[in-house]
């Protein structure tokens, strides 16, 4: 395993990138078991920040630890791995916090314990799973066709197949993200055969796509639309149930109103 994980991550130069991803999980551990632990009422366990009355919410210290961890980074030179690393990993941490309460900043109300909350979850598990991929060593469409690019020589030739590839895989992967399917459009940045599936698959019925394609009085658009509010009540509600069921037992089930608990 340390041989592993020296030939992939240390001397292909992801030490401060894996340390990031390490920062985050570990931030991401810590804040949802202590927001937990508060909710729970557990005696021992130190409650909400809240100077002179104010609950300070986590957000905050995850600003600050990221500003902290961005600027040592800049700051540190290169050739310093170790101190750029454990600077990276501060600014994963700052990172947990803030996606924590992703919601709270997108809503700008306090929806931690409630239905709304979960966007805070799907924040964090975009995250972890585009970074754990970075650190894996896959990467962006984009980048790739520009490194063939350089491959194929100084030349405009190389330059222009290599944008017409890029602009490629970004259409499918507007087309994707506009047909509602978001994890395949985000996975698909690094995984390229994603875009291709998720393109040519049928929207979900409440997507943008459908509201432009599968709402005009004809039959084909009638019949998509069908087959489209099918998948989603057959194939997708039991998926969606069962990240909600994740969602739950990683961060907590969620209030039956915003109001009824505003402890975190």
């Amino acid at each position: 395993m340390s041989d592993w994980f020296h030939r992939t991550v240390v001397e292909t130069g992801r030490l401060p990138l894996f340390c990031f991803f390490s920062g985050f999980i570990v931030g991401f551990a810590f804040i949802r078991f202590s927001v937990r632990m508060i909710r729970a009422q557990v005696k021992w366990w130190p409650g909400n920040v809240t100077p002179g009355g104010m609950h300070i919410h986590h957000v905050v210290f995850g600003v600050i630890f990221m500003l902290v961890g961005g600027v040592i980074g800049l700051a540190i030179p290169d050739d310093l791995v170790g101190w750029r690393s454990l600077a990276a990993g501060l600014f994963g941490i700052g990172s947990a916090l803030v996606l924590d309460e992703f919601a709270l900043i997108l809503h700008l109300d306090d929806v931690y314990w409630s239905e709304a909350g979960r966007t805070s979850i799907d924040a964090v598990f975009v995250a972890i799973a585009l970074t754990g991929l970075l650190v894996l060593g896959l990467r962006p469409v984009g980048i790739d066709d520009l490194i063939q690019a350089r491959a194929l020589g100084p030349g405009a030739v190389g330059w222009a197949i290599a944008g017409v590839g890029a602009m490629i895989h970004l259409c499918l992967c507007a087309i994707t993200l506009l047909k509602g399917k978001i994890w395949t459009g985000l996975l698909g940045i690094f995984v390229p055969v994603l875009l291709y599936v998720g393109a040519i698959r049928l929207a979900r019925p409440h997507s943008p796509w459908a509201r432009w394609r599968y709402l005009a009085e004809t039959p084909k658009a009638e019949s998509k639309l069908a087959r489209a509010d099918w998948r989603e009540r057959q194939l997708r509600g039991p998926a969606i149930r069962a990240k909600i069921r994740i969602q739950e037992l990683v961060a907590g089930r969620p209030d039956a109103t915003p109001d009824d608990d505003h402890t975190h």
